[in-house]
C-alpha cells in the first residue's frame, strides 16, 4: 500500500499529532493516535500484502495468494530484507506446483535474505530436499533434509522429513 519509509513518516506524524493531543488535554485521544500509530510501525516490519497472502495460504487459497503476492509491485524496494525473504518464501511454494527449477531458485534467495522462523527455514530446506530428490542429486537431498531435521524442533515436519528419507533410501 505505501512505501516502508512513507509508514514511518505517517507513524512519525500521528505520533506528534498524538502529543499535542495529551498537551491540550485530550487523553482519549491521544492515546487512540498513538495506537493508530503503531499499526503503521507494526505494517513497516510486517508487509500487509504479505501478511494476507499467508492467510489465503493458510486456507489453501493458492490463487488468492498469488494475487496478494502479484500486488507487491518491486520487491527489491518496497519490503525490507526479511520480508524479501518472506517474499520469496511464499513464491517458491507457489511456483513448486509448476516449475522446480524456478521455485528452487525462489527458496535458496529466500533462504539467502534470511527468514525468522526456524520452521520456515525447516520447511524451505525440506522443500529444497524434495526438488534435488527429483533431480536426482542424492548428496544435496540428504543434506538439505539434515539441516531440516535439526530446525524442526517442535517435530511439526517429522513425518514429512521421515517420508523423504525413505525415499531417498530408494533412489
Amino acid at each position: 500500500m505505501f512505501n516502508k519509509n512513507i509508514k514511518l513518516v505517517i507513524a512519525a506524524l500521528i505520533f506528534a499529532y498524538a502529543i499535542y493531543q495529551f498537551v491540550e488535554g485530550f487523553i482519549g485521544n491521544g492515546i487512540a493516535l498513538i495506537l493508530l500509530a503503531g499499526i503503521f510501525v507494526f505494517l513497516y516490519f510486517r508487509n500487509e500484502f504479505i501478511l494476507l497472502a499467508f492467510l489465503r495460504m493458510r486456507k489453501q487459497d493458492f490463487v488468492g495468494t498469488d494475487k496478494w503476492l502479484n500486488k507487491i509491485k518491486n520487491p527489491q524496494v518496497a519490503l525490507t530484507t526479511k520480508q524479501q525473504g518472506y517474499y520469496n518464501y511464499l513464491k517458491g511454494i507457489m511456483t513448486s506446483q509448476t516449475n522446480l527449477t524456478q521455485a528452487e531458485k525462489y527458496f535458496k534467495k529466500a533462504l539467502k535474505l534470511g527468514l525468522s522462523m526456524d520452521y520456515d527455514v525447516a520447511m524451505a530446506k525440506l522443500s529444497l530436499a524434495g526438488i534435488s530428490m527429483q533431480k536426482r542429486r542424492k548428496r544435496e537431498a540428504t543434506m538439505l533434509l539434515n539441516e531440516a531435521k535439526k530446525l524442526d524442533k517442535q517435530n511439526m515436519l517429522k513425518d514429512q522429513i521421515k517420508m523423504m528419507q525413505d525415499q531417498l533410501k530408494r533412489i
